[in-house]
């Protein structure tokens, strides 16, 4: 094979004109992506010990990319909450940005969600192989995981004990300090109820949103019950009727104000009132032009608890598959105490979702005026916040 007549026959290819910039010094990829350091960070605890297993190496790899992913999803996530301490989420035009990073966060998790696959190629018998050098070790001690618990907002109130102590006694010197430290900072949840609470035409003095809801609900709710009771006595009717007393306690339940309180202390509802008042007004008028992206920000937050309630529960799955009811290698009841923690009190958006509960005919939302109208068709900015994209955070 002559390589020399090849590049010869070859000298007028428009493919192979490029400069070779590497061969003159400077940085390289390897250098740049650090990979020295990244490829030869799998120590097989096997290995150590005289007998190789091969699947340890994929045990390791995969759960080094796991933690690779949180740090860019905490990247974002910090970000985010950046945007909205600051008071830029103010300025509208940087809802775009918030929106962006939320989904790239969404899909993060979907690749996460989807990489269990990749685990489950082992076979519970190739795990046992090597389980036994794992121990003390623990997927709960995932530090970074237990940060984005905090810092999107998973109340410390419904956490599940860990061995009937606090998840925070399982970390020590630095790491249980930062742990601290993120748990008194605000959260995405109580960023998103303040933005909420700000709600363009919520507090309007030309438009009573929420007090000409009430009073179209509870028209309504009349007329539906003067049509069902204009029916023949029936089996049929009685139905009607039960379930139209079902569906009245419901949405009159949300001009309660004392019980959401109620359900706030709780632990059953996570928004103030004023929030939840002006998440459903997005929800109403998402068409207009102002409540577009909130009303994409509100969805991204349902998808976000909705991939790490898939994210716990695939792991919940690969868990009971590999290990049975054992305990886990960190001491825990594994399989028993992860499927605990797939529930609602895990969800922080959990609001978001119940809105759904309290939707009602279209001919049942406020009609706006001229003015309030005109006001939610244009946007709020103020050039002393924005920063564009090639701005630093």
């Amino acid at each position: 094979f002559n390589f020399n007549k090849l590049s010869l026959e070859d000298e007028n290819d428009e493919s192979q004109k490029g400069i070779n910039k590497a061969s003159k010094g400077g940085l390289i990829y390897g250098e740049y992506l650090q990979l020295n350091k990244i490829l030869n960070a799998q120590e097989l605890e096997s290995e150590k010990k005289g007998k190789k297993i091969h699947d340890e190496h994929l045990f390791i790899v995969t759960h080094q990319a796991y933690e690779l992913w949180f740090k860019q999803i905490l990247w974002e996530m910090d970000s985010v909450r950046v945007i909205f301490q600051n008071g830029h989420v103010r300025d509208e035009r940087n809802m775009l940005k918030v929106i962006t990073r939320m989904n790239r966060i969404s899909l993060i998790l979907k690749l996460l969600v989807e990489q269990f696959s990749v685990l489950e190629t082992m076979t519970a018998l190739d795990f046992f192989d090597f389980r036994y050098y794992l121990s003390p070790a623990s997927g709960f001690q995932s530090l970074q995981f237990r940060l984005l618990e905090n810092k999107i907002g998973v109340p410390q109130s419904l956490r599940v004990p860990y061995n009937r102590r606090h998840y925070r006694d399982n970390f020590k010197g630095k790491d249980h300090e930062l742990l601290l430290q993120s748990e008194q900072e605000p959260t995405l949840l109580q960023l998103v109820e303040a933005w909420l609470e700000r709600t363009p035409g919520l507090d309007s003095e030309e438009f009573d949103f929420w007090g000409q809801f009430e009073e179209n609900v509870l028209k309504g709710l009349e007329e539906e019950f003067a049509l069902i009771q204009a029916k023949a006595e029936s089996e049929e009717k009685d139905d009607l009727l039960s379930e139209f007393q079902k569906q009245k306690d419901v949405l009159l339940s949300l001009f309660d104000e004392k019980r959401h309180e109620h359900l706030l202390s709780k632990g059953d509802r996570r928004l103030s009132y004023k929030a939840l008042k002006g998440a459903l007004m997005i929800y109403f008028y998402r068409e207009e032009p102002r409540f577009q992206v909130p009303f994409q920000l509100l969805t991204s937050l349902m998808d976000l608890d909705v991939l790490m309630t898939k994210w716990r529960y695939n792991h919940v799955c690969l868990v009971h598959r590999m290990i049975g009811g054992k305990a886990g290698t960190g001491g825990s009841s594994g399989y028993h105490y992860l499927r605990s923690t797939v529930s609602d009190r895990y969800k922080v958006f959990v609001d978001l979702f119940n809105l759904s509960t309290f939707l009602v005919p279209r001919h049942w939302i406020p009609k706006m005026n001229p003015s309030i109208h005109k006001f939610l068709y244009t946007a709020e900015y103020c050039d002393s916040s924005y920063f564009s994209s090639d701005d630093s955070d």
